[in-house]
């Protein structure tokens, strides 16, 4: 299937989902559209680069931080804002310069209707090829835009039931023992724990939280991994550890091991850096057993539906995931995790400067509420 076919079968099936309650929504939103327009008032984009400050030095297979830049956007039309974010992790390859000098290219005044969704977001994406990240806070506070002029949460917007949100996982980095057990003890709330390895210390890894908590574990191995047979042998040691999944246990040019893996392992494997955007995720059929959607690597809420709809037409399993990032990111991905298997939106509980107030967790899982857009506002400081 050419790309291009793919992304049109994408969106009528995301189309098929639209239920009744959501038809109503949009029948309101055109009527608001409608008293806008007459408005002739135009969109407005501010943005601003921000350093988030992580509770603990975080490690994983490919290094090691005590912060993440971000870029925080705030979108205004007729006097309401919208907010977004980027967030730009080593990996990513962008950053506060790329993502500034991207935004700089952004003019959003040449658009008087916000509910012009898609012909807004083709244009974000083809003002030039990759800064994901980038595209996404603009995606972002579009989104919490448009919701707030129709004063509804997206996941109403989609349809969703808010009661089939997953329990997310709080993540624990590669560390000392000693610090392994006290990062276990700050995620007591939490029914699931999610722990990074490869950097071979992956037994002792388990067995230190093991010492101290008999709570569900997912791995992500960061593609840490380089031999199937190992990759092997620790899926079954960890099957009787009490994991869930295995998430990119191997880099993901090696196509073959992994898929050969994913037959063989007793235990989900996911991709992680395996998928970035909607065109990957077709190519993944067989090879992994599932994928984990993130914001900042999509491009933001929108692609990140149509993912979901798919991969869920697939009969692949979906993760929702972020990267460190504020509420304000976090409550965006939120909105879709009733479409998701598992969640891992714990980036914001990482940090110590978080400037927005967002959904929640309640008992471990994601609880959202019925503040309109994405769900937050901003934290005065």
């Amino acid at each position: 299937m050419k790309k291009r076919e793919f992304i049109k079968y994408s969106s009528l099936l995301a189309g098929a989902m639209i239920t009744g309650n959501t038809v109503s929504c949009i029948n309101e939103s055109m009527k608001k559209s409608n008293r806008i327009n007459k408005r002739v008032s135009s969109l407005k984009l501010k943005y601003k680069p921000y350093e988030l400050q992580l509770k603990h030095v975080f490690t994983l297979a490919s290094g090691s931080r005590t912060t993440t830049p971000v870029v925080l956007t705030e979108m205004e039309y007729d006097g309401i804002k919208g907010y977004g974010e980027a967030s730009m992790p080593p990996y990513l390859g962008e950053s506060h310069e790329t993502v500034l000098k991207f935004l700089s290219r952004v003019n959003m005044e040449q658009f008087n209707d916000p509910f012009l969704m898609e012909d807004i977001l083709l244009y974000i994406d083809n003002i030039s090829p990759g800064n994901y990240a980038a595209k996404a806070s603009v995606d972002i506070a579009l989104h919490d835009l448009v919701g707030k002029l129709v004063g509804k949460p997206w996941f109403r917007l989609w349809g969703l039931d808010p009661a089939k949100t997953p329990d997310t996982s709080f993540t624990i980095g590669i560390d000392t023992p000693e610090v392994v057990k006290q990062k276990v003890a700050e995620a007591e709330p939490y029914k699931v724990l999610k722990v990074k390895l490869g950097l071979g210390n992956d037994k002792e890894m388990i067995e230190t939280i093991r010492t101290v908590s008999d709570k569900p574990i997912c791995v992500d191995v960061n593609q840490g991994w380089k031999d199937k047979n190992y990759a092997l042998e620790m899926s079954h040691w960890l099957k009787d550890k009490n994991i869930i999944f295995i998430e990119q246990p191997m880099p993901k040019n090696q196509v073959d091991d992994i898929a050969w893996l994913t037959q063989n392992s007793p235990l989900p494997v996911i991709a992680d850096e395996a998928v970035q955007t909607i065109g990957d995720v077709l190519n993944l059929k067989g090879i992994y057993s599932g994928i984990n959607i993130k914001l900042m690597k999509c491009g933001g809420m929108n692609a990140a539906y149509k993912m979901a709809q798919m991969a869920k037409a697939m009969d692949m399993k979906v993760m929702i995931g972020c990267m460190t990032e504020t509420s304000c990111a976090i409550s965006a991905a939120a909105q879709l995790s009733p479409l998701a298997h598992w969640a891992d939106l714990d980036g914001n509980l990482l940090i110590s400067n978080d400037c927005y107030d967002g959904i929640i967790i309640s008992d471990g899982k994601i609880t959202l509420n019925e503040r309109p857009g994405i769900g937050i506002i901003e934290i005065k400081k």
